[in-house]
């Protein structure tokens, strides 16, 4: 099991303090909001002579967009750019509502997904979806009928556990035991009242979830998806704390 971290910087002083003491507080990767290597995208080199020096610094990349050419487009570039760099993990966060689609809408997504993430593993990349709320795919039912129609091995899933807890999913333990087979990424944040929490401020029990990720042998990256504003090294290291607390003991 690798831990990662996540989350949206301000400024450039904040960018640079998150790419290059991530490692200082234990974390063996970063998972990259599209504001910190979007500036970088035509140019790999420069992101590399830059900040290449990190083993880890872009582990995965976030992006956020919809399914149509342009988006497509965008998907495809940034394959180039994270063979380049040595990403593992482009995570795909679906920009179209839930609202109105139908079993058949997603079958579709599925599908075009499919032959995205067999591009993604031609350049050695792994293409995982973020389910998310009010996105196409939300709800477990969602993810049955979304992974019922991709090709097999072609499209991981990133489980968010905020995400789930704010679509209304009560047993994301049981999710996770449900969905193994695909899992290939955690973001795991805390929420209540509304909004996200630093892990452990909110109102999410971890004890069960982290019990059905060392349950299931799951040996891939986890990341704590820091999204609630706290200040960002008191945040790195408590997060990091929390996880291996309740991952490995």
């Amino acid at each position: 099991m690798r831990f990662a971290f996540s989350k949206p910087t301000a400024n450039e002083d904040e960018t640079r303090t998150l790419l290059t003491q991530f490692r200082q507080a234990g974390y063996d990767g970063l998972q990259l909001k599209s504001g910190q290597y979007m500036p970088y995208l035509a140019e790999p080199g420069r992101f590399l002579q830059q900040w290449g020096s990190q083993p880890g610094v872009a582990s995965a990349l976030i992006v956020a967009n919809r399914l149509d050419d342009m988006g497509v487009e965008q998907l495809r570039r940034l394959f180039g750019f994270g063979k380049a760099v040595g990403t593992e993990l482009v995570v795909f966060c679906h920009g179209v509502s839930r609202k109105g689609l139908t079993a058949s809408n997603l079958c579709g997504f599925a599908r075009r997904l499919s032959q995205l993430g067999k591009e993604a593993k031609d350049r050695g990349l792994k293409l995982s979806l973020h389910h998310h709320y009010d996105q196409p795919v939300m709800l477990r039912e969602d993810l049955d009928v979304f992974f019922g129609a991709v090709h097999p091995g072609a499209v991981g899933l990133t489980v968010d556990t905020a995400h789930l807890v704010k679509s209304g999913v009560q047993d994301v333990a049981g999710l996770i035991r449900h969905m193994a087979p695909v899992i290939d990424n955690f973001h795991m944040k805390d929420f209540a009242s509304g909004e996200f929490k630093v892990l452990g401020e909110g109102k999410i029990d971890f004890a069960p979830i982290f019990a059905a990720v060392r349950e299931i042998g799951y040996d891939g990256w986890v990341s704590a998806d820091e999204e609630s504003g706290a200040e960002l090294l008191s945040a790195m290291d408590h997060c990091h704390r929390f996880m291996k607390q309740g991952l490995q003991g």
